[in-house]
């Protein structure tokens, strides 16, 4: 400490390093205590340098530093997920190749054939971890299925898509996670479509190592895709096709995530996509109100971070498209926190949220949204809140209707329908089912509802 002291600002001394508590020293390995894992990530970042430093300096060159995190005993008790713990660990796979010097696989060194398979799986993206709310109840109930019974359940594969920051990696890990606690004898393995994408482009440029990379992928048990819409062009299409089909019929399990639905990739092969619609295909939505707040509670509650409820409330309040936003916006006002050892106000909030997401939104409204439906529709309000029958105007009015009850928060059906011409509440109802099958059947239909939103999230900022 003496040492530190000498090299960094006693404000900075005083905020970050006489909140650490040493635990233990063994030999040269030193063990402290940190408040949380942010104030740990932080620590590294800002004095790693420092750091290494001052432990030469007293334990020599071989010391190593080692952090546990502080329980967090001053918060109102609640259900909260086990810490990350170790990754989990696959058995060793045996691998025929054509020769005694090819290579059996993407992540192992020539002339081996008994394969350690890194699952590649991060803990923190656990199902314990992970806020289910309207927005992704069924991917997450889907995942939990599959994890108690993988490749024996009719979803396989599972595709799961939606926008970016939505949790569609955190739900396929999480259930690659759980599986290997069910089952550890599993071997399981995350990776991406631009990964699997590069590797197989390796492979073709050595002799015979093609042959040992889809040997190597033929040996998994869960085999879980991200960004599947990242593997374009022919030749890693087909590898992937003959994977998809051994793996499939052996019964082992396919996860698989994407930017858009199977029907929206662009240029994949027929075969491909119609293996993607097998299983079950989910769509992740933007976060409700409610699960954006409890998202930001259990978040600060990891960190231990005291986070006032007012600001809070605010951030569920000010960003709405996704969970990496919101997560973005706490971290930044976290550190704020920690840095000022005070804290954060609701304006202090604001200004720092404006940074990431962008000036102040203006609320969306029914009639925000009314307006935007005509002016796409090339139709007038009052014919919107007419009752008239005609096809191109009521398929406008049930568009309105639909993206009302989506876009803004704890609106009832009676009160959309007060606000389009004095429909009842079934009449609303039957309007957003309606809009809802037709954007699951119809392409062009889904085009325009979704290109709608996206004027509405546009004007929104």
């Amino acid at each position: 400490m003496r040492f530190i002291s000498q090299v960094i600002e006693p404000r900075q001394v005083e905020i970050w390093f006489k909140k650490i508590r040493p635990v233990s020293l063994a030999d040269s390995t030193l063990t402290v205590e940190v408040p949380s894992q942010f104030f740990c990530e932080y620590l590294e970042s800002a004095f790693l340098d420092v750091i290494k430093a001052s432990l030469k300096k007293e334990l020599g060159a071989a010391a190593r530093l080692v952090y546990v995190i502080r329980p967090v005993q001053s918060q109102q008790a609640m259900s909260y997920p086990q810490g990350p713990g170790d990754p989990p660990v696959n058995k060793s796979i045996s691998v025929s190749t054509w020769q005694p010097s090819g290579n059996p696989g993407p992540f192992v060194f020539p002339g081996i054939t008994k394969v350690q398979v890194n699952p590649r799986l991060n803990p923190v993206y656990s199902f314990e971890n992970f806020v289910v709310g309207d927005c992704n109840r069924l991917a997450a109930n889907a995942a939990e299925n599959i994890a108690g019974a993988p490749g024996k359940t009719p979803f396989n594969p599972l595709f799961i898509f939606g926008g970016p920051g939505l949790g569609k990696t955190h739900v396929a890990q999480a259930a690659g996670l759980s599986i290997k606690k069910q089952f550890p004898d599993l071997v399981v393995l995350y990776v991406t479509g631009n990964e699997f994408k590069t590797q197989y482009m390796d492979a073709v440029h050595v002799r015979n190592k093609l042959t040992d990379f889809l040997a190597y992928y033929m040996k998994i048990d869960v085999l879980i895709v991200d960004d599947i819409q990242d593997l374009v062009g022919q030749g890693n299409q087909t590898a992937f096709f003959n994977i998809f089909n051994h793996l499939h019929q052996n019964g082992k399990q396919l996860i698989l995530t994407s930017d858009r639905a199977p029907a929206e990739l662009q240029n994949f092969e027929e075969r491909l996509l119609s293996r993607f619609k097998w299983g079950l295909s989910v769509e992740l939505y933007a976060p409700d109100h409610a699960t954006r707040l409890e998202m930001l509670k259990e978040r600060a509650f990891r960190e231990g971070v005291q986070i006032s409820d007012e600001v809070l409330e605010y951030l569920a309040t000010r960003i709405k498209t996704n969970f990496r936003e919101l997560e973005g916006a706490l971290i930044s006002i976290m550190a704020s926190a920690t840095m000022s050892h005070k804290d954060v106000s609701v304006e202090e909030a604001a200004r720092i949220s404006e940074k990431i997401v962008g000036e102040e939104e203006v609320s969306i409204t029914i009639d925000k949204i009314q307006s935007i439906v005509c002016d796409y529709f090339g139709i007038t309000r009052e014919a919107l809140l007419s009752t008239t029958r005609k096809r191109q105007i009521v398929q406008a009015r049930q568009i309105a209707m639909y993206l009302s009850r989506k876009l803004i928060d704890n609106i009832s059906l009676a009160t959309i329908g007060s606000e389009t011409g004095g429909k009842n509440h079934a009449t609303v109802l039957h309007a957003c089912n309606t809009v809802s099958d037709l954007c699951s059947t119809d392409r062009l239909f889904k085009k325009d509802v979704a290109g709608i939103e996206a004027m509405l999230t546009r004007t929104n900022r």
